[in-house]
């Protein structure tokens, strides 16, 4: 019996029904952002984040309407490292660094969180620690020039605002999951998080890992699940090559995939994952920036008689047509001109999140993208994003699907 069978557990497309989702409500991670630091956590502005609040909710009650079960990632993450011991120890150990800190400071504050509770020890990895904070008596033992040198508002353990985005640091093929390897600086310890929670939740007990990587960066925005064996991942600012062939090896060993295409996108902050140029909204569509459309190249990777074969570069509509085994994909682009076209795309107009097939989640602020989807038949559902999307990512890159239906 396979482990969806057993779970419930699973994703093989980007649009079959939806039936689970992991998601973060955005919390005091964002509170910490300045005019100081929001360019190095990559944020484009200072959400005001009481309404951001409201937006990630109304998005998960929508999902929930519709018959969604949304599971939060603070709540999975408190559960797990209340009733897990080596849960506690591996995200402290992720979270408190001696290169940083000094060992004396580093032990001294890893001492302390090892006695904090399940709850509160999930705050502190996902809002960080400043100096300020330190409680009092850390390092009083064994003195700290970190300590006395820094200034009260520096991060002893850095926030993360950018959690809020669960589809990079997992994503599932098949019936297991795959934890990813984060490119940038500033997220590198999410994956550590979602890692404990996949490891040591009871709700995750039994699944088995499809991709794990500590060397080559893949993030899960750059990630599409085209049909049941084909996989598209880009490759830019992000993901690497290295990373894009670690992957598709992974899964060809494991049985997920037959093919995986690599498609090189422009590496800058308006297209940092293949999710924000194009998704898929139906079983044979995508929405799509023009911008692109005629020159989005992919290499075919496919395993032949045990040896791993890569052609191309070809058009990648051609490619991704091809492997999925359709006659062509239909091709829904944002907005009608240049500049309506690029506004949407900043504005993720093309980061959709599939319900089920011909039946999507995005921005209301998209007006023309929307509209354009519509009139080919797809059903928009839309949610505010005005604040949520400060951080550049739309409802895809705000959830990690766990479990879709198969397509008919």
């Amino acid at each position: 019996m396979s482990v969806r069978e057993t779970s419930g557990l699973g994703v093989d497309t980007e649009v079959g029904a939806l039936r689970a989702v992991l998601l973060h409500r955005p919390g005091d991670e964002l509170r910490r952002l300045t005019p100081r630091n929001n360019d190095q956590l990559l944020f484009d502005g200072l959400p005001w984040v009481d309404r951001a609040q409201e937006e990630h909710d109304a998005f998960a009650d929508l999902l929930r309407r519709r018959g969604v079960e949304v599971l939060l990632l603070s709540d999975l993450l408190a559960e797990t490292l209340t009733t897990s011991g080596a849960a506690r120890m591996q995200g402290i150990s992720a979270a408190v660094d001696p290169r940083k800190l000094g060992h004396a400071l580093a032990q001294d504050l890893a001492a302390h969180l090892r006695g904090v509770p399940g709850d509160e020890l999930a705050t502190i990895l996902t809002a960080g620690m400043t100096f300020d904070e330190l409680p009092i008596g850390t390092g009083a033992a064994t003195p700290s020039l970190v300590r006395l040198m820094h200034h009260g508002h520096d991060f002893v353990i850095d926030p993360l605002p950018n959690l809020l985005f669960t589809r990079d640091s997992s994503f599932w093929v098949g019936g297991r999951v795959a934890i990813t390897s984060l490119a940038l600086p500033a997220r590198v310890r999410e994956a550590s998080l979602t890692d404990l929670i996949y490891a040591h939740h009871p709700r995750f007990r039994g699944v088995r890992r499809a991709y794990e990587s500590h060397t080559a960066p893949v993030e899960g925005g750059d990630v599409l699940l085209l049909a049941p064996g084909v996989i598209a991942v880009g490759v830019g600012e992000r993901t690497t090559p290295a990373g894009a062939e670690a992957l598709a090896r992974s899964v060809f060993e494991d049985g997920l995939a037959h093919t995986v295409l690599a498609v090189p996108i422009e590496q800058r902050r308006a297209s940092m994952h293949l999710d924000t140029v194009l998704t898929m909204v139906d079983s044979d569509a995508v929405v799509m920036y023009p911008a692109v459309r005629e020159t989005l190249s992919a290499f075919t990777i496919r395993r032949e008689d045990g040896v791993v074969c890569i052609g191309g570069p070809e058009p990648f509509l051609d490619a991704a047509a091809a492997a999925m085994g359709i006659g062509k994909l239909r091709v829904i682009d944002t907005g009608l001109d240049h500049v309506t076209a690029e506004r949407e795309q900043w504005d993720d107009g093309n980061n959709t999140l599939a319900l089920g097939p011909g039946v999507v989640v995005a921005y209301e602020r998209n007006v023309e993208t929307n509209a354009r989807m519509e009139a080919s038949g797809i059903e928009v559902l839309r949610i505010s994003g005005s604040e949520l999307g400060s951080g550049r990512g739309g409802p895809r890159c705000m959830s990690c699907p766990l479990a879709r239906g198969p397509l008919a």
